[in-house]
């Protein structure tokens, strides 16, 4: 395969962004147990977090304040947001359990503490309310900005160890903001995702150790699950829905991981109108220089199941660096695409040790290389930085899909390199990929049957 030389211009911009990367990164061990990904280690081993089975909302405060020994009554039309606060407020004197009982109770933006946990029991939901008036502006981060914008239903910032749990629910009741979000953009098709006034479900910020277990997060009128900055985050056992028919659920993302460290999401369903896991991290030019900015770096994906979905796993489309990278052991049902890598002509990207193994299932695409042009924006720069996409791995895939491959070659705005397809069993009516589009691409054991289109 012949290799064009990179234009001296573009290799001193490359170097110069890794380097921006190196000068704040961690030092990480890269590998997960059961051998899931590079042996590639430096300092300390992540293995022993990663394995852990055990459920680990067992160790929370034993303190519990049921909302209702404190003047919150069972009402699914009336909004008790300040009522539900006090009881979170009272929990953080001296660190506790919040306990949402069976029942609906409807809320504005709540605000958790540094020692407070949220449990909904079975049968108990906690709904928010359709009104943006009850989701005050604050200090905080969206679509890869660290900007003022709405608060979303659940939110904890600097709380570590906080954990949600309980068998319950957490129901952003985005119906009205659905048919808000479609007739602005009948009116205005150039509208962003954040014209339209909405809350995300769940926000958790500058956290360690969190973790999320066994609860329904349901009807998000914007993202559902958004981690940032965080560290150590696990979600097991939960399902995250949102409709793709009969009212779109816009932008209804099921996890967002921002700039953040060591995520693990383990048998989870997750069936939404957007993007099931999406890794995010900043935009634009000089993003990598922006501190509120950042890399996500080891994030293991194992034992889910996809519903329908833009895409099971995606790096963007606000993302900067996303590295070692592991998606297995997932049953795939109607997603559009398995893996989409979006480039952004407006943000230098790498995106690197990206694994994706022991799939199956169906979908309209397995991998998606695409630029992605929305809201392009390169803020008085003349030039588009390049981005990187290398040594990412597909193996043991066994799909019946439209395509296997839907990539644009763009020479100019990112190269792809190192992609290994290892026994791949697809049945698809389009396994064509454009010649030269990845380079040093290697294939091994590979079954493709090709099907009527």
């Amino acid at each position: 395969m012949s290799k064009k030389r990179m234009p001296m211009k573009k290799v001193v911009r490359f170097f110069a962004f890794l380097i921006s990367f190196c000068s704040t990164s961690y030092a990480q061990d890269v590998r997960f147990c059961e051998n899931g990904m590079s042996d590639r280690a430096n300092y300390f081993d992540t293995d022993s977090w990663f394995c852990q089975t055990m459920s680990e909302t067992e160790n929370v405060s034993e303190r519990q304040f049921v909302v209702t020994d404190f003047g919150v009554v069972c009402d699914s039309t009336k909004v008790q947001t300040s009522a539900l606060q006090a009881v979170i407020d009272r929990a953080a004197e001296h660190g506790g359990t919040v306990v949402v009982p069976e029942g609906t109770f409807l809320s504005g933006a709540l605000f958790f503490r540094p020692g407070t946990h949220l449990k909904i029991e079975p049968g108990g939901r906690l709904k928010g309310s359709d009104d943006i008036a009850d989701f005050p502006v604050v200090d905080t981060r969206i679509e890869g900005r660290s900007v003022r914008y709405f608060a979303a239903l659940v939110n904890a910032d600097r709380a570590d160890g906080f954990t949600i749990s309980g068998g319950g629910t957490i129901d952003g009741n985005g119906l009205r903001y659905w048919r808000a979000f479609w007739l602005r953009r009948e009116v205005n098709p150039d509208c962003t995702n954040m014209d339209e006034m909405r809350p995300r479900l769940v926000y958790i910020s500058n956290c360690r150790d969190v973790r999320i277990e066994g609860v329904t997060l349901c009807n998000s009128p914007f993202w559902t699950t958004h981690l940032y900055r965080s560290e150590r985050v696990r979600i097991a056992g939960c399902r995250i829905l949102a409709p793709a028919e009969p009212v779109k659920a816009p932008s209804s993302d099921a996890v967002d991981v921002d700039a953040c460290t060591d995520v693990h999401i383990k048998s989870c369903y997750l069936s939404v109108n957007d993007d099931a896991i999406a890794l995010k991290g900043g935009k634009g030019p000089d993003a990598p220089a922006d501190a509120s900015n950042g890399a996500n770096r080891n994030v293991l994906i194992e034992d889910c199941t996809f519903g329908y979905c833009h895409s099971a796993l995606t790096c963007g489309s606000e993302a900067i660096h996303c590295d070692n990278v592991v998606m297995r052991r997932c049953t795939v049902d109607r997603a559009d695409r398995v893996l989409w890598l979006k480039m952004r002509p407006d943000t230098p990207q790498l995106y690197e040790n990206i694994t994706v193994e022991d799939i199956r299932g169906n979908a309209r695409t397995m991998l998606f290389v695409h630029p992605w042009t929305q809201f392009f924006d390169l803020k008085g720069h003349t030039e588009i930085p390049m981005s990187y996409a290398s040594n990412v791995t597909l193996r043991r895939i066994d799909l019946d899909c439209g395509a296997a491959f839907d990539i644009v070659r763009a020479d100019d705005q990112y190269i792809l390199s190192d992609f290994t397809l290892e026994r791949l069993a697809l049945r698809t009516s389009d396994d064509s990929m454009p010649d030269g589009c990845i380079r040093n691409l290697r294939r091994t054991e590979c079954s493709i049957i090709e099907t009527e289109r």
